[in-house]
């Protein structure tokens, strides 16, 4: 059976039929890098990733574009595209129109703020007053942090940047699409020099969310001055470009584009970028675009506008994915509350990269998923049976199985087709690792390719062997102790160690060769 997705256009879901034979062109909403991105981001990055690896599976069936029948298992050839915004960005992202301040802008105020405080965080060496380099600093994090987690987007663009492109990268594009929209009635320059998209030159605008223009009028007030909400057409038209000669980053766009245009220095709006973006590298009308659920309304709402008003074409993505919130122990992620967290501050606690993405990509996409420590610990033991299996194995040339007549691959495909049915697919693995008593390179060959697609065993072995060498030589005498009392059949004295290293957030394993530790990750 092909892949089933769950369409956000159209709200159903919908068998993935390409726009060209054996090739995806995927686009995805990627961060702002102000800050460092936190799990909640991560977990619709990964949700992405998986599709995408699982629509380069060759388990995945091929669906003919033609006919919209399946024409055989092989996967499909994908470029993913990611972008990494730097400029445009509003902290009041709910509103279509863009309000409130340019994120990097509240990142440099942040910034400089730590940095007359002596708070800076550790490692940050930037000049605060440069948004450029502020831009750099938090994208190079970001990357160190999506390689950590095994976003295959980032390792391609270590062969093709355009794969992450900047807003910063694409202003003259930029331009030339609002003036492409201007030109075919879709925006038009307000009094005060804004240039707004004209939401009902676009009938189908709230097709994605689900609004209506009479819904958006109704619900304008108070989220913008009078003033200002006079100078629109309509309370629902959104920003694509704002004069602003003293904004922290800004252009003139008569001078970005060498010839007299009748808008003036400013800065761009953050719906026009991922237009441009995704334009440029992939074309007017894409397979995917994937993003948080947040994202579909304003941002991907006004993109599907901007797209299909300067394209003219019927669609500007065909699928809409968009995975669900993240939770933390049952509530939303705060830094007052203690439970914000990073990728790199998951490490830093002892976790393993591994247990990360399993426990951010195990609940389904579609739903709202509970990180918690229970499911971290839960997802590092079954990153550790997999392991074992492997070892298990035995070393040797592993052998590429023939999926086509395997009952588990079959299995697999099938829950992975269902709307990326992850929890169904780990049912699938666990229950035939656990039947197997003596793994032979081809089994080891068939979890590998599995993992193609989860993505979990190849990340780096850092984070729940790592030790800040505090109390090492106390623990490693207390070690030695407890092996020469297991020598000794003196096992109330070994259970007692066990016990007082335990209380030192130290966990024992033992082997043929002694025992090995690690310290206990907590959040």
């Amino acid at each position: 059976m092909p892949l089933e997705i769950h369409n956000t256009l159209g709200g159903r879901l919908e068998r993935f039929v390409p726009l060209r034979a054996g090739e995806v062109t995927f686009y995805t909403c990627g961060p702002t890098v102000y800050d460092f991105a936190h799990i909640g981001n991560f977990r619709s990055f990964l949700a992405a990733d998986v599709l995408r690896r699982w629509l380069e599976s060759p388990l995945c069936a091929r669906v003919d574009p033609a006919t919209g029948e399946p024409e055989g298992a092989g996967g499909y050839r994908v470029t993913h595209v990611m972008n990494l915004t730097d400029v445009g960005h509003m902290t009041d992202d709910d509103q279509a129109d863009g309000a409130g301040e340019d994120k990097m802008q509240a990142a440099q105020a942040r910034l400089l703020e730590a940095k007359k405080a002596g708070t800076l965080p550790p490692g940050v060496d930037l000049d605060p007053r440069d948004p450029r380099a502020i831009a750099d600093y938090y994208a190079r994090a970001f990357i160190e942090d999506a390689r950590l987690m095994g976003l295959k987007v980032v390792e391609d663009a270590d062969r093709d940047p355009t794969l992450l492109p900047r807003p910063t990268g694409v202003i003259r594009e930029m331009l030339e699409m609002i003036l492409e929209l201007i030109d075919k009635g879709h925006a038009y320059i307000a009094a005060d020099g804004v240039v707004y998209y004209d939401v009902r030159s676009f009938p189908d605008y709230g097709a994605l969310s689900g609004n209506t223009l009479e819904r958006l009028r109704a619900g304008a007030g108070g989220r913008v001055d009078d003033a200002h909400q006079a100078l629109k057409k309509h309370p629902a038209d959104f920003m694509l470009w704002k004069p602003d000669p003293a904004h922290l980053m800004r252009w003139d766009p008569s001078r970005v584009l060498g010839r007299p245009v009748p808008i003036k220095e400013g800065y761009p709006g953050w719906h026009i970028e991922c237009s441009v973006m995704a334009r440029r590298r992939l074309g007017d009308v894409i397979d995917i675009h994937s993003g948080g659920e947040d994202n579909i309304f304003p941002h991907h709402e006004c993109e599907i506008a901007q797209s299909r008003g300067a394209s003219g074409q019927p669609a500007f993505a065909r699928y809409w994915f968009h995975p669900r919130h993240l939770f933390v122990e049952g509530e939303k992620m705060s830094k007052s509350k203690g439970n914000f967290f990073t990728i790199r501050d998951l490490v830093a606690k002892g976790f393993e990269p591994a247990a990360i993405r399993l426990e951010l990509i195990k609940t389904h996409y579609r739903s709202n998923a509970n990180f918690t420590e229970q499911g971290l610990r839960d997802s590092a033991r079954m990153v550790e049976r997999w392991r074992r299996f492997l070892d298990a194995a035995g070393p040797g040339e592993v052998e590429r199985v023939a999926h086509g007549d395997d009952p588990e691959a079959r299995d697999f495909a099938a829950a992975m087709d269902d709307d990326l049915n992850v929890a169904g697919a780990l049912g699938v693995i666990n229950r035939w690792v656990g039947s197997i008593q003596t793994p032979t390179p081809g089994d080891a060959g068939l979890l590998r390719l599995f993992d193609e697609t989860l993505g979990v065993l190849d990340r780096p072995a850092v984070g729940a062997a790592s030790s800040d060498g505090a109390d090492d030589a106390r623990i490693e005498a207390l070690i030695a102790e407890r092996d020469r009392a297991r020598r000794e059949k003196d096992f109330a004295r070994s259970d007692a160690i066990r016990d007082e290293l335990a209380q030192m957030g130290v966990e024992i394993q033992d082997g043929p060769e002694g025992a090995t530790w690690t310290r206990r990750a907590s959040l």
